[in-house]
């Protein structure tokens, strides 16, 4: 991979340890996943949100379909070596991505989980896309906010490292957000 020169206006602050924000990080991050967890497997949506905010699954795939298509602007703009598009293309994935989140928290709180049709001869593709998309968002979620945090913080040697695992992961959970989404109201219809 090319090495790109580091602009001048972007602080450099590769000699100031990490462990701190790093830490902060997987902590926050483990609090999240704990809530998520939650959400989806103990909490009980109520009754009465269940016709409302139904455009909430549809906008969960719109958001991570542009998190994906700026995901790819940003690397197309580091692989040209131009560093000022390519944090802009990654902001502008990491907000759709954010408002992905509070989206899809929205959802789950209110409708509860959908479940795919037990009888659907596509549910082992769709369970495989699923559960393989929770454990790598679950598991990328620290490293991508690590990944933004040493970009941040000017540390753009450890942030490449790191990014060459964060980008494909990244972009698998947003495109497959998409895939599961549209197999899912292909399956369940007008219910999801």
């Amino acid at each position: 991979m090319r090495e790109f020169p580091i602009p001048a206006t972007l602080p450099r602050l590769d000699n100031r340890p990490a462990t701190a924000g790093v830490l902060g990080i997987l902590l926050l991050s483990g609090a999240a996943t704990a809530f998520l967890l939650w959400l989806l497997y103990i909490h009980h949506a109520p009754a009465e949100f269940h016709g409302r905010l139904l455009f909430l699954p549809a906008l969960n795939a719109v958001l991570n379909g542009l998190s994906a298509v700026a995901l790819t602007t940003g690397f197309i703009f580091i692989r040209r070596g131009e560093i000022t598009r390519h944090r802009a293309a990654m902001l502008t994935a990491f907000t759709f991505s954010s408002l992905f989140l509070v989206s899809y928290i929205v959802n789950h709180a209110i409708h509860g989980d959908t479940l795919y049709p037990a009888n659907n001869p596509l549910r082992t593709t769709y369970l495989t896309l699923q559960q393989t998309q929770d454990l790598i968002n679950y598991l990328d979620q620290p490293i991508l906010i690590i990944t933004f945090f040493l970009s941040l913080s000017g540390r753009f040697a450890q942030h490449r490292r790191l990014a060459r695992w964060t980008f494909p992961l990244w972009l698998y959970v947003s495109v497959t957000g998409v895939v599961v989404y549209l197999m899912l109201h292909a399956a369940v219809g007008a219910n999801y």
